[in-house]
């Protein structure tokens, strides 16, 4: 498939887990990528793996820090032209437990990169011309933004607020930009590790499809979006769950 061929992606968090899984498919379909995370050697890795850098380049960095954004930006319309594609994958889940025991600032954190992070890289793409010349936007949320989640409840709350963000930034930024999101259930990545292993046949019977996410999942629905096939789609969020919010499940 092509349906992106020549067009300059970012995609943040995507060292490893789903955010390379999105990364690979991305090329797949042909487009150039620029990905970021925190660790340059995982990154190197990651651009070889994705077919070297007349594909791929990295940019080491976090992803909330606003050089850092300005660099990636920067290096992708150098390398492969001005950036039409975005998606916003990295996200962090410091702390688990009931919200009476939340550390505040840990809270500050996880609000910081899961969603003012996203925010920020939108408006740097606004202001480097994104409206004018169109492009499309994906958002990496959770099914913990959809539902409750106890255990993990800020970080669902930090979700639905990039869920929120999502439909704001569509209404705003239409006709040009479309802004949508993803949002998974129990994915197979090493983030999730601690939420199935040891009992993944545990976590997995209430799921219909009887199988927990595999990062490739994510990454066909993110490209949809990504792509003209989602032409008239904007503002949503596209619910990656097996099946399970069916169940009542997270």
């Amino acid at each position: 498939m092509t349906r992106l061929t020549d067009q300059t992606a970012i995609v943040t968090g995507a060292s490893r887990g789903i955010g390379l899984a999105i990364a690979e498919r991305l090329v797949a379909e042909g487009a150039h990528v620029v990905i970021t995370a925190r660790r340059p050697e995982a990154l190197e890795e990651a651009v070889e793996a994705l077919g070297g850098p007349d594909k791929a380049r990295f940019v080491a960095g976090s992803a909330d820090d606003a050089a850092h954004q300005d660099e990636v930006i920067a290096t992708a319309t150098e390398a492969f032209g001005p950036v039409t594609l975005m998606v916003n994958n990295t996200g962090i889940n410091p702390v688990f437990g009931p919200l009476m025991d939340l550390d505040l600032d840990a809270a500050r954190r996880i609000v910081e990169t899961n969603c003012l992070a996203a925010l920020a890289w939108v408006q740097k793409l606004h202001a480097d011309g994104l409206a004018e010349r169109g492009g499309s936007i994906v958002n990496v949320a959770s099914v913990a933004g959809v539902r409750p989640a106890p255990g993990i409840a800020f970080y669902g709350a930090s979700k639905a607020m990039l869920i929120h963000l999502t439909e704001e930034l569509a209404v705003e930024l239409g006709p040009t930009i479309r802004v949508n999101a993803v949002a998974p259930a129990v994915v197979k990545t090493k983030f999730a590790k601690a939420l199935y292993e040891g009992r993944e046949e545990q976590v997995s019977a209430p799921y219909p499809l009887k199988r927990l996410g595999r990062p490739e999942d994510i990454a066909g629905a993110v490209a949809y979006l990504l792509s003209d096939d989602a032409a008239w789609v904007t503002g949503q969020t596209l619910v990656l769950d097996g099946g399970v919010l069916l169940r009542g499940g997270v």
